[in-house]
């Protein structure tokens, strides 16, 4: 273990993972609900939770086509990379 780095997952630097985006996005639902804040922050919460609304739905997509792509497969399971923005398998590394 010493000699071979493990590789860090892709969600963990480039965007925050679907469960902590919906949270955010939950929050952001309250505060507009509230009524309470004046309307230059409740403009800019709003098109915050568009963003996070837009990046649950993609999370929602990849792995919806993962699972048929599993599905598709049967029994057999063979592991690979698997590329959400083209919605295919990637090459095995």
């Amino acid at each position: 273990m010493a000699g071979k780095p493990e590789a860090p997952e892709a969600s963990t630097t480039s965007s925050p993972g679907f469960e902590q985006s919906l949270a955010q996005l939950e929050a952001l639902v309250s505060q507009l609900e509230s009524g309470d804040l004046p309307l230059d922050q409740a403009l800019a919460r709003f098109e915050q939770g568009v963003r996070l609304t837009r990046e649950c739905q993609s999370a929602l997509s990849a792995a919806q086509l993962k699972v048929q792509l599993l599905l598709q497969r049967g029994e057999s399971l063979i592991m690979e990379e698997f590329d959400p923005i083209a919605g295919e398998p990637g090459p095995a590394e």
